[in-house]
């Protein structure tokens, strides 16, 4: 039985070492003949058009879309293990253990938000920012890497006593795919493109247990991991491409000396890039479901304020954390009027409370998101310094020079709700507000203060 089931063993090795250089073969054949399979392509669609194929020489209608993506992370990590079994070791054992590896794998991948796109023979192909679009795929795409080589070593010692049977090999690419999206109740996503064949060829150069990106992702993530220059690969009728090998979390952004757990400075840093899907998410939202009155209380107010509670928040020398809050209270604060008008800054909040637990937010920064947004609400009496920055963001443009065109949209907006008279009326109404009005920080009182007084006078000749 003993010797049976080390034949089966040897069986498979020989089977698995056949299958990946027939891999290996079909990938440089495919590499080939990209170029035309491209063409062939384009040529199908003008004859048949989207979501259509030709077989045997029919077209066939197919329930398939395709959607371009500008910046996606594609990774293809390649497993090897088979040439490193040796007699005497139990098949069903090593076969069990593969299957840990790759489901946890896959938990991997889950946990970062990265699809993945299939398998082929021992190499997991994947990609961030599929299907859902965000800037932050190529540092959520390296950090699963390097769990997935962490997780990996580990395995090895606990399994087989420190001996490596199976490694990895990871090849990282940044760029612009097009994704083919098909089926209804379990959608299943295949994407093409040369970011694709550039990630598949570099997997190829690497050496087992490394973590191989291009230049293209080292500029997007090279502040997060500590990586060294790995050299150059030739690609044809192109520059030879850059790459780099990733070791670990740079020191500042770890919990541990290994650099493998990233700390509470990695994740602010990371979420000051992903806010800027936040971002285009609620400004979306505003530019299509805003009322068509809201002359003051739109778009580019919302983008003022962001910019102005960190302009604000620097100079007031606020911690990293501290600008995100500012930042993504900034976005929230006038949100709630999709919702309602005189407590939209409520409103605002419970979208706060609604949406940021999916990006990783902690209930005590929510909380501290929502008082500075209901700090705005007038008339504005803030109790801490980034409620106070919030504030002189929001009427940042009392002391601007375009003042009185921006306070006139105000007035238009109130006027169509019938919550104001005349445009004198609205005037010494200003005049009274903007002479008792006082800029809370430093910053603005030095930039702003000066050019209020003058509105002031400016005003008042209108009134004359």
């Amino acid at each position: 039985m003993e010797k049976s089931s080390q034949d089966l063993v040897k069986r498979i090795s020989v089977l698995v070492k056949q299958n990946q250089d027939l891999i290996i073969e079909n990938e440089s054949l495919k590499n080939q003949i990209g170029e035309k399979n491209a063409e062939l392509e384009i040529y199908k669609k003008n004859i048949t058009g989207a979501g259509s194929a030709i077989v045997d020489g029919k077209i066939l209608l197919e329930k398939e879309t395709s959607l371009r993506f500008n910046m996606a992370t594609v990774m293809f990590a390649d497993i090897h293990g088979f040439a490193n079994i040796e007699e005497g070791m139990d098949s069903v054992q090593i076969m069990d253990d593969l299957d840990e590896i790759l489901f946890e794998f896959d938990s991997i991948l889950h946990k970062y938000k990265i699809q993945k796109i299939k398998t082929i023979g021992d190499t997991i192909m994947a990609a961030g920012g599929v299907p859902v679009k965000n800037m932050t795929n190529p540092v959520e795409v390296v950090m699963a890497a390097i769990e997935m080589q962490n997780f990996l070593q580990k395995h090895s010692n606990q399994k087989t006593s420190g001996k490596k049977i199976w490694e990895l090999k990871i090849g990282i690419h940044t760029g612009p795919v097009t994704a083919s999206i098909s089926g209804k109740k379990k959608k299943s996503y295949d994407i093409k493109g040369d970011t694709v064949n550039m990630a598949t060829r570099m997997q190829s150069y690497t050496r087992n247990g490394d973590i191989i990106i291009s230049v293209m992702t080292y500029e997007l993530i090279k502040e997060f991991f500590d990586s060294e220059y790995f050299g150059k690969m030739p690609v044809k009728y192109k520059t030879d491409l850059e790459l780099f090998k990733v070791k670990t979390i740079v020191p500042e952004f770890s919990v541990n000396k290994e650099g493998l757990i990233p700390n509470n400075e990695f994740d602010i840093k990371f979420k000051l890039i992903q806010i800027m899907d936040i971002q285009e998410i609620i400004l979306d939202k505003l530019e299509k479901e805003l009322p068509s009155f809201l002359y003051y209380h739109n778009v580019k107010h919302t983008v003022d304020v962001v910019t102005e509670v960190e302009l604000i928040g620097w100079a007031e020398g606020v911690s990293d954390e501290e600008i995100l809050l500012l930042k993504t209270a900034g976005l929230f604060h006038d949100a709630g009027h999709t919702v309602s008008y005189d407590d939209h800054e409520h409103q605002g909040t419970l979208m706060v409370r609604a949406m940021l637990p999916e990006y990783g937010y902690s209930e005590s920064q929510i909380n501290r998101i929502c008082d500075i947004i209901m700090a705005t609400k007038m008339p504005p009496q803030p109790k801490d310094l980034l409620q106070k920055i919030i504030c002189d963001a929001d009427l940042d443009y009392l002391g601007r020079s375009d003042m009185i065109p921006v306070s006139n949209t105000l007035y238009k907006e109130l006027k169509e709700q019938n919550k104001i008279g005349t445009l004198d009326d609205w005037n010494k109404l200003q005049i009274k507000f903007i002479s008792g009005h006082q800029y809370f920080t430093k910053t603005a009182r030095s930039l702003r203060e000066v050019n209020k007084q003058l509105q002031i006078e400016r005003i008042k000749s209108l009134l004359e």
